[in-house]
């Protein structure tokens, strides 16, 4: 059996031989990213070296034939012929002024044949070329020697660097007369480079940068000079006042080039041309060294990425025949389980049934019970008019041959119990059962004054003249119009019987709220108890001493309102009266009118 140790160093081998693969193509796709990034900045590199020789050659090539076509006109010869005519030197001038306006050029002057300037474009400004001597400077002693001379070189007289450009005038019978020279400012060309960010230089044959985009890069050796070259270029002043003796070479170890700011960089030299020039240009390394670790570490998360996943499917095949196998154990745990709940719910439908007939005997004997109380409520209100019937007719049958007008009011006083008992059965009857007549439309006004007629004879026994409020109009709701108006009848003999004789108050008003119409009845009685409150609507419940009450009137009444879809609010407050509110749905207008059609 193989240890847990073994296994583990077994994983950890495993695993060291995938980090060092993932490593490896890692770096090798990073440096593959390096190579290509580096390709595509040198081919950047080649486009810009391209576009900045044919610019350079470009500019060049415009004034390249101007000092020979000059130097035809008679103008200037007669300058160099009569150099001490003042009338010849001034049209020589002049005329070079219209040359250099029309051309473009920034000066254009004529030296004689030992290098003292006669005429000069800028003849009238301080920085006139106009006597200076210029035979030191090569252009003047190659072109007096070859017939042509070029050089880049710093002004000795405006200090602004240009490239000057000779040729030789010649006269067929006396030889060399003079050279003329045309300066051309190229810092144009520098300041278009600086704008689109391109880091060029150009170099003169002696590898000395003269034009740079870059300024800290103008007037410096790419490498360290020798001592003849310092020695010439001092000479020929090519470079006046550009401190190129003290200036640090570019290159300064090898072939290394680095950009302020931005480190080490990688350069391409163009061919040379015009003169030995040769354009360098530059770019810094470190977009191909980010792209070379970008991809690299993309590389190496991606590795481990996919390491982690495959080791992630592996632990999850295993978890997934781990959970198969715990489901097999769970489902064998559930069958035994469902087994045992089908034995318990057996027991407990057993006792369900046990407990639904023991509740049906319950309910059975709750309803017994209240047959009871309702049986011993209704012998109790019976028996005691058949007693007095029984009296009054065995004292009607003595005094029958006696007095027979006391007979005839005992008669009398037996239909009056009569009555009682049938009236009494008819509130049970209402009670007992749901009334089926139909709704309709009825007037609450009018319903409210037939109420009021109704109950006007025992308000006149109570010595009660009740008030009548009632809106504007003929408001109507859905309901029984004698059922409606018992409920009222109902509502105002209990306030009448709740006040005190000859002093109390009762209002009947009627008002509309919203879309419910509201019948309130108010009397200004002892109210009703806050305990009991709750109660007064319960059958054959109620708060009389004697009489006629049987705690039906509230309860039907409270049945009534509900059949006609309102409802019944009672607010008593004791010492302050009672007030009892029918509120019912008020018919809208449209049922008001068809009704009324």
């Amino acid at each position: 059996m193989v240890s847990r140790r073994a296994v583990l160093r077994r994983i950890g081998s495993v695993w060291r031989l995938r980090l060092l693969l993932v490593t490896i193509g890692a770096l090798l796709c990073g440096a593959l990213a390096w190579q290509v990034a580096l390709s595509q900045l040198r081919q950047g590199l080649e486009q810009r070296l391209l576009v900045g020789h044919r610019a350079i050659q470009t500019e060049i090539d415009r004034f390249r034939y101007l000092p020979r076509v000059t130097g035809e006109d008679a103008r200037i010869h007669a300058a160099l012929s009569r150099p001490g005519e003042l009338a010849a030197i001034d049209a020589a001038n002049r005329y070079l002024e219209r040359i250099v306006a029309q051309t473009g050029a920034e000066q254009l002057y004529l030296l004689n044949a030992d290098g003292v300037t006669l005429a000069s474009s800028n003849w009238t400004t301080p920085n006139s070329y106009v006597g200076h001597d210029y035979s030191f400077r090569p252009y003047f002693t190659d072109a007096r020697a070859t017939g042509n001379g070029a050089v880049y070189a710093i002004g000795v007289t405006t200090g602004e660097p240009g490239y000057f450009i000779a040729t030789r005038v010649d006269d067929p019978g006396l030889g060399v007369r003079g050279v003329m020279v045309v300066k051309i400012d190229l810092r144009p060309l520098e300041q278009s480079w600086a704008e689109t960010g391109q880091r060029i230089a150009v170099t003169d044959k002696d590898d000395v940068v003269f034009m740079s985009s870059i300024p800290g890069w103008r007037y410096r050796p790419l490498t360290p000079l020798p001592a003849p070259v310092r020695a010439r270029l001092g000479a020929s002043r090519l470079y006046d006042s550009s401190e190129l003796e003290r200036a640090a070479p570019l290159l300064t170890s090898g072939s290394t080039l680095t950009i302020e700011g931005q480190g080490r960089a990688t350069t391409l030299r163009s061919p040379s041309f015009e003169q030995g020039w040769r354009l360098l240009a530059a770019t810094p390394l470190w977009p191909a060294r980010a792209a070379g670790g970008t991809t690299a570490a993309l590389v190496l998360l991606a590795g481990l990425l996919g390491l982690g996943l495959a080791d992630l499917r592996r632990h999850r095949q295993r978890l997934i025949a781990l959970r198969l196998h715990q489901t097999e154990v769970m489902e064998r745990k559930v069958r035994e389980r469902t087994a045992e709940l089908g034995r318990e719910i057996e027991a407990r439908a057993r006792v369900e049934a046990d407990l639904r007939a023991t509740q049906a005997t319950l309910v059975q004997s709750e309803k017994m019970a209240a047959l009871g109380r309702m049986s011993a409520a209704i012998v109790h209100e019976v028996s005691q008019p058949l007693a007095a019937m029984e009296a009054t007719l065995t004292a009607a049958e003595f005094s029958l041959s006696r007095a027979p007008e006391q007979t005839a009011a005992r008669l009398q006083s037996a239909r009056g119990l009569i009555r009682r008992m049938q009236r009494m059965t008819r509130h049970l009857k209402n009670f007992s059962r749901r009334e089926a007549a139909p709704l309709s439309p009825v007037p609450v006004v009018e319903v409210a004054r037939s109420a009021l007629a109704l109950t006007k004879p025992r308000a006149d026994a109570a010595g009660i003249h009740p008030r009548f409020e009632a809106p504007e109009g003929a408001p109507m709701v859905r309901a029984g119009h004698a059922r409606l108006e018992q409920v009222l009848v109902n509502l105002l003999h209990n306030a009448i019987e709740a006040v005190e004789p000859g002093h109390g108050e009762v209002t009947l008003a009627v008002r509309q709220e919203a879309d419910e119409l509201i019948l309130s009845v108010w009397d200004n009685g002892p109210g009703i108890p806050a305990d009991v409150l709750p109660r007064v609507t319960e059958p054959f419940f109620s708060t009389k001493i004697g009489g006629e009450g049987l705690g039906l009137g509230l309860a039907i009444s409270f049945e009534v309102v509900q059949q006609f879809g309102g409802r019944l609010d009672i607010r008593s407050h004791p010492g302050g009266g009672t007030e009892i509110s029918v509120i019912l749905p008020l018919l809208d207008g449209t049922e008001t009118k068809e009704a009324a059609e």
